[in-house]
C-alpha cells in the first residue's frame, strides 16, 4: 500500500518537473515509414557472446528491418511490415520466439504472440500453441478472419492448420542450445533466459501504425503459463491517434501493469512524448517495483522510443529517411 501511495504521488511530480509535453501532432514533420524492432530484453552483456554470436544477431535484426521496409517501400500496410519482421526473428534460433524458444518445465515449447492494428484498433492473438511455425502469422489469422480476439492452445493450432498456416511438431523449435540448458538436465544451473520476447512496431505511409509481439515465455515455466505477449494493452498496442508499442520482460507484472495501454493513455491524455511515457513507466514505475523489462514505443509520426532497465535489449529502427541503427547493449554509442 505504501507503494502505491508513493508512486501516485510521484505521477504528478513527474508530469510537474518539465515532463508535461504536448503530443508531437499531427503537424510535424512524419518519415514516408518507419519501423523499430527489438529481440528482448535481459542480461545481455558483450561478455557473454562470442564475435560470431554478436555478428549473427546483429546481422538478423538487420535483415528483419529490411524484410519490414520492403514491405513499406512498395506502400504495404504496417501490419505486413510487422508480421515480415517477427517472422525473420521467429524463424532464426537466436531469438526466444519460434524456432529456438525456450523450454516448459515439461521439455516442449509453448508459444505466444499478438499484433495489433491502429487504424481500426483491431487485434488477434495465440497463446499456448505448440505446433504453428510463425505464431505471428497465426495472430494475424485470427484478427482478420476469426469473430474473437485470442485463441489458445490446440484450438489455435487447429485454426491455423484448417487456414493454410505452416505447421511442424514441436520438436522443430528446440534447439541444441535450448536442450543443453534445460534446468532439468541441469538442476542446479541458473537459466539463461528468464524472459524474452521479439516484437515490431511500424508506421507505414498512409499513418497507420501496428504493434506485434511473440515469444517463447518464460524458461521453465509451469501449467501452460502465458505471460504479456498475446494480452492486448500489456504487451503489445497500437492506436493511430497515440502509439504502437510491444513489450519484454516479466510478463506476469506488464499484465497487472497494462504496460502498453498505460504508455497509449499517458500519450492520450497527459498528451506526453512518447520518451517521456516510456521511461517513466520503464525507469520509475516498473523499476520501484524490481520488474525487469524494457519496450519499443512509436508515436504517430513515427518519433521512437526503446527504454529498458536490464543491461542489454536488442534493438533497431530503420526509417525512409536512410537513418538505421541496431544495438545489442546498454549504453551502446
Amino acid at each position: 500500500m505504501l507503494k502505491r501511495i508513493i508512486l501516485l504521488l510521484i505521477v504528478p511530480l513527474f508530469m510537474l518537473s518539465g515532463c508535461y509535453y504536448g503530443n508531437t501532432g499531427a503537424d510535424a514533420e512524419r518519415p514516408e515509414y518507419v519501423v523499430a524492432i527489438h529481440g528482448g530484453a535481459g542480461w545481455i552483456t558483450p561478455d557473454r557472446y562470442s564475435d560470431e554470436e554478436e555478428a549473427a544477431a546483429r546481422a538478423k535484426m538487420n535483415e528483419a528491418l529490411e524484410a519490414a521496409e520492403a514491405v513499406l517501400k512498395n506502400k504495404g500496410h504496417a501490419v505486413e511490415a510487422v508480421e515480415a519482421a517477427i517472422n525473420i526473428l521467429e524463424d532464426s534460433p537466436i531469438f526466444n520466439a519460434g524456432k529456438g524458444a525456450v523450454l516448459t518445465a515439461d521439455g516442449t515449447v509453448e508459444m505466444d504472440a499478438s499484433i495489433m492494428n491502429g487504424k481500426d484498433e483491431q487485434a488477434g492473438a495465440i497463446a499456448g500453441v505448440k505446433h504453428v511455425k510463425n505464431p505471428i502469422s497465426a495472430a494475424r489469422l485470427v484478427m482478420e478472419k476469426s469473430k474473437h480476439v485470442m485463441l489458445s492452445g490446440e484450438g489455435a493450432d487447429k485454426y491455423a492448420a484448417e487456414n493454410g498456416l505452416d505447421t511442424v511438431p514441436n520438436h522443430y523449435f528446440i534447439t541444441e542450445k535450448r536442450a543443453k540448458n534445460y534446468n532439468k538436465n541441469h538442476p542446479d544451473k541458473e537459466p539463461i533466459h528468464k524472459f524474452g520476447t521479439v516484437g515490431c512496431v511500424a508506421l507505414d505511409s498512409e499513418g497507420n501504425l501496428a504493434a506485434g509481439t511473440s515469444t517463447g515465455g518464460m524458461a521453465d515455466k509451469e501449467y501452460g503459463r502465458i505471460g504479456d505477449s498475446p494480452i492486448i494493452g500489456a504487451g503489445t498496442y497500437a492506436n493511430n491517434e497515440t502509439v504502437a508499442v510491444s513489450a519484454t520482460g516479466h510478463g506476469e507484472y506488464f499484465i497487472r501493469f497494462s504496460v502498453a495501454r498505460d504508455i497509449h493513455s499517458m500519450v492520450e491524455y497527459n498528451r506526453w512524448t512518447v520518451e517521456r511515457a516510456a521511461d517513466f513507466i520503464i525507469h520509475r514505475k516498473l523499476k520501484y517495483y524490481d520488474v525487469n523489462g524494457g519496450v519499443i514505443v512509436m508515436d504517430r509520426n513515427g518519433k521512437i522510443a526503446m527504454p529498458f532497465n536490464t543491461p542489454g535489449m536488442y534493438r533497431g529502427f530503420i526509417k525512409s529517411t536512410g537513418e538505421r541503427d541496431v544495438k545489442l547493449y546498454g549504453e551502446e554509442k
